[in-house]
């Protein structure tokens, strides 16, 4: 699934094509993509001009003059294209459609935007600009951890005491929104805090020392998706993953990349999900 920097990626990807223009004509090609769609989606997204698409979370809102917001999540599979584009970012004709083009965009400025997801496990939704924080999908998210709020005291304070592993605790969508199970890896490597850890038991100290590090693999993975965005624009429009060196995850008995360290790259099954770490270094 798309984390943080995979749908920060996209939304810098669409927003030259997409912000301040009107979206001349939209389709909706089914009823449905995880959860039904809005009633009359179309006809609410047809003659709207986008303002601001901003992300929250693992969310894209694009804000329309209207007064309402369009909720875009990729779910599993869910791909965005871009094409016709007129400034010449990304492939100048429209693809012949596909099976699974579930909504398509035509904007005012040529561009076409289709949201392609083959397994369907996507979502749009379409709420009040105004209320958009209250959203049922939003409203118990914690704060970015790009943003303010989400600072050393917050998380010593949310991770105290809890009896959660560490690795756990950074993927609860209440605590921090938008981090999953890759960073999260990325992030405890760096930290040199084994992933089996309990949240509660780790000094307040490293806790605090986990604020800067998350950001910077953040920081880290938005820049190659930046670069990679020019990738894109020159092949087929597509906007998503995009290639990074990672240090952990993935890496399964390859030799640990820290400076000084023997060790061989591990991994462990928490509640269903990949944990890469170094056993020797991680602690």
């Amino acid at each position: 699934m798309p984390e943080l920097p995979e749908v920060e990626t996209v939304r810098r990807g669409l927003a030259p094509a997409m912000e301040g223009q009107v979206i001349a004509r939209a389709e909706v090609n089914r009823p449905d993509l995880r959860w039904p769609f809005p009633e009359r989606m179309a006809e609410r997204l047809t003659g709207q001009r986008v303002g601001l698409l901003r992300r929250r979370s693992k969310y894209i809102l694009a804000d329309l003059e209207g007064g309402e917001s369009l909720l875009v999540h990729l779910g599993m599979s869910g791909r965005m294209l871009v094409s016709g584009d007129p400034l010449g970012q990304f492939q100048h004709n429209h693809p012949a459609p596909e099976k699974h083009d579930h909504v398509v965009l035509h904007m005012g400025n040529g561009a076409r935007i289709t949201f392609n997801d083959p397994r369907r496990f996507g979502a749009m939704d379409l709420m009040p600009t105004a209320g958009a924080e209250a959203h049922k999908l939003l409203a118990s998210l914690g704060p970015e951890p790009l943003g303010n709020d989400f600072h050393e005291a917050h998380l010593v304070a949310k991770l105290k005491g809890r009896n959660t592993p560490i690795k756990s605790a950074l993927l609860d969508q209440r605590i921090v929104a938008g981090l999953g199970n890759i960073y999260v890896c990325e992030a405890l490597y760096r930290a040199g805090i084994h992933p089996a850890r309990k949240a509660g038991r780790i000094s307040a100290t490293r806790i605090a020392g986990l604020v800067p590090i998350i950001r910077e693999v953040l920081a880290d993975a938005i820049t190659a998706g930046g670069s990679s965005l020019k990738d894109f624009r020159q092949a087929d429009g597509e906007l998503g993953y995009f290639q990074h060196s990672f240090d952990v995850y993935g890496r399964e008995g390859q030799p640990c990349r820290r400076p000084g360290c023997d060790g061989t790259i591990g991994r462990i099954v928490q509640s269903g999900r990949s944990s890469f770490y170094c056993p020797r270094c991680q602690r």
